[in-house]
């Protein structure tokens, strides 16, 4: 099994159709800080946005989940949209692969070729170093 490192409009087009639950790995509280816009405004398009921080608390109205794991414990999501650094990814996908997902979004920035390696072999759908916001509104448009 092995997944696809997805790069077109067509397949960016299709992954934003069809997810509707999207976990937003390192989503701050700060609004200033692009975790936070970026998940203001795909809750504001209709998407349910599932926050997870290692403070926990509450963001966009919403309870933080302090692990990706507990964030998955009820509902898997369509979706894991990644605000880390690259560093950090390895460890995200050996949490994340064992739990059933597989269609991730790499911020920009966001790249780690050992990890996407891992992810595609496990049968993941990536994008990679692009920006989920600036790609909805160009392929979809604030509905």
């Amino acid at each position: 099994m092995t997944g696809r490192t997805l790069s077109s409009d067509a397949d960016y087009r299709e992954l934003l159709t069809q997810v509707k639950r999207i976990v937003v790995v390192g989503l701050s509280p700060k609004p200033h800080r692009d975790s936070h816009r970026v998940s203001a405004y795909l809750q504001s398009v209709g998407y349910q946005i599932v926050p997870v921080h290692p403070r926990g608390g509450t963001t966009l109205g919403v309870p933080v989940h302090t692990s990706l794991t507990d964030a998955c414990r009820s509902v898997l999501p369509d979706l894991v949209n990644v605000f880390r650094r690259p560093d950090a990814l390895p460890e995200l996908m050996d949490e994340a692969l064992p739990l059933g997902l597989r269609n991730f979004w790499l911020q920009f920035g966001v790249t780690h070729s050992g990890a996407e390696a891992q992810a595609l072999a496990a049968g993941a759908n990536l994008v990679v170093d692009r920006c989920l916001l600036v790609e909805h509104r160009r392929l979809i448009g604030h509905s």
